[in-house]
């Protein structure tokens, strides 16, 4: 059976692989970024089963996973993440991923979800999948949500002004206020965060 474990972190990676490693009838490799995985396809053919860390360089969230799925024709690939919104993951279930693998899972159950789902069943933890969405309704006002969207959409503060009927000082505000409730270093990285917390219905 041929594997590939995708990600940016070294010690997730080498720890991963070298149990993988450890059962007979797994060939596995390692890859950095999306175009190291890509590469790797390229060059072998079709893994029976790839984990694709969701945020890893280059991966670009559902993007990286439509490529990726696109090049290992016949193989499963199958999200990994430490942190990923349940809607993202039912997104990728969707658009063809192998199911979900969060970082949590016990290397035993991890195994177990490969070769589930290399016979091409889709595997997803019942106890991520029923777990409540997270519950912003007290995190954000009404008027922050749209400001939000806005700068999900990629809209520079003058448009979202011109939109929201407001001053653009007072977006600017609004965009502050967003970024500390979410911990972001700038607007950019709020929409990140928004998008893999699932705060708004993308």
């Amino acid at each position: 059976m041929k594997i590939i474990v995708a990600d940016d972190h070294a010690l997730v990676l080498e720890t991963l692989v070298a149990f993988i490693a450890t059962h007979p009838d797994m060939d596995v490799r390692s890859a950095a970024n999306l175009d190291a995985t890509l590469e790797l396809i390229g060059n072998e053919g079709a893994f029976d089963c790839i984990l694709l860390d969701y945020n890893m360089p280059g991966a670009n969230g559902l993007e990286g996973l439509q490529r990726v799925l696109e090049a290992n024709a016949g193989g499963a690939v199958a999200l990994m993440s430490g942190n990923v919104a349940r809607r993202t993951v039912e997104q990728a279930i969707s658009a063809g991923a192998a199911g979900f693998v969060p970082k949590t899972l016990s290397a035993k159950s991890l195994v177990q979800a490969i070769r589930f789902m290399a016979t091409g069943e889709i595997y997803a933890p019942f106890e991520f999948m029923t777990r409540e969405s997270e519950d912003t309704s007290g995190l954000f006002s009404p008027r922050e949500l749209s400001v939000l969207r806005c700068v999900c959409d990629g809209k520079p503060n003058k448009v979202i002004a011109q939109e929201l009927g407001v001053q653009e000082v007072t977006i600017k505000a609004h965009v502050k206020n967003i970024c500390r409730k979410l911990e972001a270093n700038n607007r950019t990285h709020a929409a990140m965060i928004a998008r893999d917390r699932g705060i708004l219905a993308f």
